[in-house]
């Protein structure tokens, strides 16, 4: 079993900034790419930036400039640091890695349980 276990959501004022933390766990022998997508209501989940283990990132246009990747290999974590929050990044912030198992030799993509992020104007 893998799980991903996020936190740092919250509440913050426009112009602020948050931490996001995913942590995984379990039986893992890699994890290939990780990443954060989001979610407002009644829209579709959307890219925010991934990762990959070599740290090659992509992100979204619309958080490029102010929002950045990071990920500890040895501890299975990934970060993402939010700078210049605004209203519009208001949403569920979903982490996702591509987790190939112990064992195993495809990877497999596992999502966490979201964290609310609320940004104030």
């Amino acid at each position: 079993q893998v799980q991903l276990v996020e936190s740092g959501g919250g509440l913050v004022q426009a112009g602020g900034s948050l931490t996001l933390s995913c942590a995984a766990s379990g039986s893992i022998f890699r994890i290939p790419v990780s990443g954060w997508y989001r979610q407002t209501p009644g829209k579709q989940r959307e890219l925010v930036a991934t990762i990959t283990r070599d740290s090659i990132t992509n992100y979204a246009d619309s958080v490029k400039g102010r929002f950045s990747i990071s990920r500890n290999n040895a501890e299975k974590t990934v970060y993402l640091q939010m700078n210049s929050l605004q209203p519009e990044d208001t949403a569920v912030y979903y982490c996702v890695a591509d987790v190939t198992p112990t064992g195993w030799y495809t990877p497999i993509r596992y999502w966490g349980q979201g964290t609310q992020v609320t940004v104030s104007s």
